[in-house]
């Protein structure tokens, strides 16, 4: 390419980031650097841009570049920015701490004895979070105060994070009425709209983060919406799937677990490009999500996914092996998260915190009980109340309230199990979260039985049987005593369920009370895996995988999956520039090992161990035998387009026949990517099989 081609490339990549057109200013970026036109000001221009095109391993690159070219230029406190930036974006989206402390040295050294510049505002953020990452509140909130007094002075951004981070640390350490307060200067101020997107998001992103780790819903709920907003012309990067992820938590919390579940779906796919480690923060709501739907198997997968992303799953794996009825190892398992915890890194899930502690404590009361030890779950519900007061958060006092009255009805104490189960329902209803309401209904209808009260049972637990058929629910949580499917006085009998059933060669297909007959088809399969699961998005290499693996039965119980790593991916699993990245992470967790050993610290050590475990995994699940790439290729693609087609030729020869069942179909049937059956909430369509 000629001289005079260059600069044109680099100019339309210009203008296209001034567009907002992530992926063109990308790809003309691109295509200069190969062909050595980029400048040392490029650089981080690439690095901007290939973070919103969702190219995280060429954004480190570039800002790992500009460090190097820095260098040379003997610009030590640009290189110390580049470096800062470099650990940044380590932190943010892959929470590979090694690296991170490794890059923060750089600057360190490189930032020593000079005045206060941008460089030393960010360097104090980012170590404030590396500190907070790994349960160092005490040094988190003292980097904080100095990234407040330099960024005061020359980076308004720097400023607006590190103050947010300074709020997130007095309310970890206990300090909440204060850290509220900081919260809500640091939003107001970033309403204003003078900062850049990033670090817009960023606040925005940690504001939620914060109040949701606090337990103060309401208000996370309404930062959530302001998020939202700001997302659908603003966001870039990871900001939009950590947005889906706060979004699919305060559903589940207000009981739409099919709309949270769809919005757990989708963060786990927008996320993939960025996240690593922290992939299992959605994937972990994703399994609580199906807890609480019931979905026993899906919680399982999806949080055992987790679990291999580095995330710790706890408590909601060991409430999912309670529910299979596998008490002993659930109680083993809690015991062991309470008494060992993972020192898992995590901006959503600081360790070494009470408010971490919290929901552990809140399981282990009710998995104690069931395993007969009732000593040790009064002395978590004893540690939970402490902990409830000390943040003076209703949610907490609710959850607290709740233990305290599991642990008296165990004991024997119907009178005061009452009162306490009483106290959760009001707490629960004042927090709007109907889920934990009904389960403390359940309680308190066991309490008024134990009292000999049988018709205020039968009330408790027939509200606490509408709240969770209301909000999909599994059956399953509910007692299976002889009152469990007992009407209340005045109840209506169910409406009458429609019919899709497979009879030999031919489905019988029920609708509005006018019977078809249609023959076998793929896709009557995939619309049976649909009408089972109401609201379940479907990805379709599942609907695909499960109608070979089962011969095409329905079975609810192998519904939408864990979206697997490749999912929707074509070419190599790990690109030639993700394998480097990994291979100079694992060099720099090399040094970070050597450092910690040679200083005696064996958490960080262990920590680095951990991290380079992670990384040869996905580097060997990139090769295949003989070292040969894996290719992810265009399944999910193919897999779209022939699910799409199968499922749109069978509800037209459907329609040919039933008109009215053609229209339904039509109307409530989603295909793409994920597929999913949406009939109208207000007067669902019922169907058995």
């Amino acid at each position: 390419m000629t001289d005079g081609a260059g600069p044109g490339l680099i100019e339309r990549a210009r203008d296209a980031e001034a567009r907002g057109d992530w992926q063109e200013a990308f790809d003309l970026l691109m295509a200069a650097d190969a062909d050595g036109l980029l400048t040392l000001a490029d650089l981080p221009v690439l690095g901007e841009v290939a973070y919103a095109a969702g190219h995280l391993d060429v954004t480190i690159e570039a800002w790992e570049r500009a460090h190097a070219a820095c260098m040379r230029a003997d610009d030590r406190v640009a290189a110390a920015a580049a470096a800062v930036r470099v650990a940044m974006h380590l932190l943010f989206d892959t929470a590979l701490m090694a690296p991170v402390r490794g890059w923060l040295a750089r600057a360190e050294r490189l930032l020593e004895g000079r005045q206060a510049t941008p460089a030393h505002a960010w360097y104090a953020v980012v170590r404030s979070y590396e500190r907070m990452l790994t349960g160092d509140i005490a040094g988190a909130l003292q980097w904080a105060r100095d990234a407040i007094e330099v960024g005061s002075k020359c980076d308004p951004a720097a400023l607006a994070i590190a103050r947010v981070a300074e709020a997130r640390t007095l309310i970890l350490d206990g300090d909440v009425q204060q850290g509220l307060a900081l919260l809500d200067e640091a939003g107001v101020a970033t309403i204003s709209g003078d900062l850049d997107p990033f670090s817009t998001g960023v606040v925005y992103c940690e504001l939620v983060c914060a109040l949701q780790g606090a337990a103060q819903y309401d208000v996370a709920e309404e930062w959530t919406e302001a998020m939202e907003r700001w997302c659908e012309t603003n966001a870039i990067g990871s900001l939009h799937g950590r947005c889906r992820v706060h979004r699919a938590e305060i559903l589940r919390l207000r009981g739409l677990c099919n709309e949270a579940e769809s919005q757990a779906l989708v963060a786990c796919e927008e996320l993939r490009p960025y996240l690593r480690r922290e992939l299992g923060w959605p994937l972990n709501e994703l399994g609580r999500i199906r807890l609480h739907r019931g979905d026993i198997v899906g919680a399982n997968e999806a949080l055992l996914a987790a679990h291999r992303a580095g995330w710790d799953p706890q408590p909601d794996l060991a409430l999912v092996r309670l529910a299979q009825g596998d008490v002993a190892t659930a109680a083993a398992s809690i015991r062991d998260a309470l008494e060992h915890p993972l020192r898992v890194p995590s901006k959503e899930r600081p360790p070494n915190t009470d408010l971490q502690r919290a929901p552990l404590l809140e399981a282990q009361v009710e998995i104690e009980i069931a395993a007969g030890d009732h000593e040790r779950a009064r002395s978590a519900a004893d540690e939970l109340e402490l902990i409830a007061a000390r943040f003076e958060s209703k949610a907490l006092v609710a959850g607290a309230a709740l233990a305290r009255g599991r642990v008296r009805l165990a004991e024997g104490d119907a009178t005061g199990a009452e009162q306490s189960f009483s106290e959760a329902v009001q707490l629960w209803n004042e927090v709007g979260a109907p889920y934990e309401a009904a389960v403390a209904r359940i309680g308190l209808a066991e309490a008024h039985r134990a009292s000999g009260s049988e018709h205020r049972a039968v009330l408790e637990h027939q509200a606490a049987r509408t709240i969770l058929e209301g909000i999909e629910a599994a059956p399953t949580v509910l007692p299976a005593d002889d009152f469990a499917h007992r009407d209340a006085p005045g109840e209506q009998p169910a409406r009458s369920f429609n019919v899709f059933r497979r009879e030999g060669d031919y489905w019988t297909v029920v609708f509005e009370a006018q019977t078809v007959r249609v023959r076998d088809l793929k896709g009557m399969h995939y619309l049976a895996r649909l009408l089972a699961d109401p609201g379940r998005e479907y990805h379709v290499l599942d609907l695909v995988g499960a109608e070979i693996d089962s011969g095409a039965q329905v079975d609810n119980s192998q519904g939408a999956r864990v979206p697997g790593p490749a999912l929707g991916d074509a070419g190599e699993l790990l690109d030639l520039r993700a394998r480097d990245a990994y291979r100079r992470r694992l060099a720099e967790i090399d040094e970070d090992i050597e450092q910690a050993r040679a200083i005696g610290d064996t958490d960080q050590a262990a920590q680095a161990e951990v991290e380079r475990d992670f990384l040869l995994r996905e580097l060997a699940r990139a090769f295949g035998l003989g070292g040969r790439d894996r290719r992810a290729a265009s399944a999910s693609e193919r897999a779209r387009a022939g699910v799409t087609r199968a499922i749109r030729q069978t509800i037209s020869r459907m329609a040919e026949h039933h008109p009215q069942l053609g229209e339904h179909l039509s109307r409530t049937i989603r295909t793409g990517t994920y597929c999913g059956y949406h009939p109208d909430p207000r007067s669902p369509a019922r169907w058995r099989f």
